[in-house]
């Protein structure tokens, strides 16, 4: 039978939450392996690839109805399943190359194997990637007017990845600055804050609806999503937000 986990192991080791495995449980569409004695839920190596099915389907569009109906009845052809998922995917490029690189590995590791014993870390890892990807959750932080400027803005894409560059090079400055110590009234603080800034602008576009959302969504990081990482670390925040203020007295 393989390793088994507990309901509260295998959301850990998915990133998805027990209340979701739950649900998919009451829904039949992932029942879990096997109870045991105390009829706890045991969920074992292939459910990590049902799981993955479903993390898949629902991402792409498909409703958790359609999703069960895709899938009752049939036996689960892994690389096929990979497959499809790949070419649906791949209409978002874009914004979901690791979530490609991801699935990509997988199906070639199931190609190699002409029969063998998969290793189920790699389902874990698109359940991971495609988890990471999905920003919709984000939504709830952010107002009705909110959304629709953020919606009506149509940001090019390449204005976009260079923000993502932008923000890439600044981070690991204001780390940096962290570890030295350096105060948010100094000469460099202020430097970092003022393109810190800067960059929160190319997002918000200057509206400040826009700015309370992303307020709102930084001050609630401990109820993220586990896949979803915050980009840098509290005390680097602390030292921006500090430094903010003092620029504007």
């Amino acid at each position: 039978m393989g390793v088994m986990y507990q309901a509260q192991e295998f959301a850990k080791q998915t990133g998805v939450t027990v209340r979701t495995l739950h649900h998919y449980d009451q829904l039949g569409l992932l029942k879990p392996s096997a109870r045991s004695e105390a009829g706890y839920r045991l969920y074992g190596e292939r459910d990590f690839a049902r799981l993955e099915q479903i993390v898949a389907l629902k991402f792409v569009g498909l409703s958790l109805r359609e999703i069960r109906k895709l899938l009752s009845g049939k036996a689960v052809d892994l690389v096929t399943a990979l497959r499809i998922q790949r070419n649906a995917i791949a209409a978002k490029r874009r914004r979901l190359d690791q979530a490609l690189e991801a699935i990509e590995s997988a199906e070639h590791m199931l190609a190699r194997l002409n029969g063998g014993a998969p290793d189920w870390s790699a389902f874990a890892k698109i359940i991971e990637v495609i988890n990471m990807q999905d920003t919709e959750w984000t939504k709830k932080y952010y107002s009705e007017e909110a959304r629709a400027a953020i919606a009506e803005r149509q940001v090019p894409q390449h204005v976009i990845e260079q923000g993502q560059r932008d923000w890439a090079e600044l981070i690991p400055k204001v780390e940096d600055a962290v570890a030295r110590g350096i105060t948010p009234d100094s000469e460099e603080a202020q430097a970092l804050a003022a393109r810190w800034s800067e960059l929160l602008r190319g997002f918000t576009g200057g509206n400040p609806e826009v700015q309370k959302g992303l307020n709102k969504f930084y001050a609630d990081a401990a109820n993220w999503p586990s896949t979803f990482k915050k980009p840098y670390s509290d005390a680097a925040g602390a030292l921006m937000c500090e430094a903010m203020k003092i620029a504007k007295r």
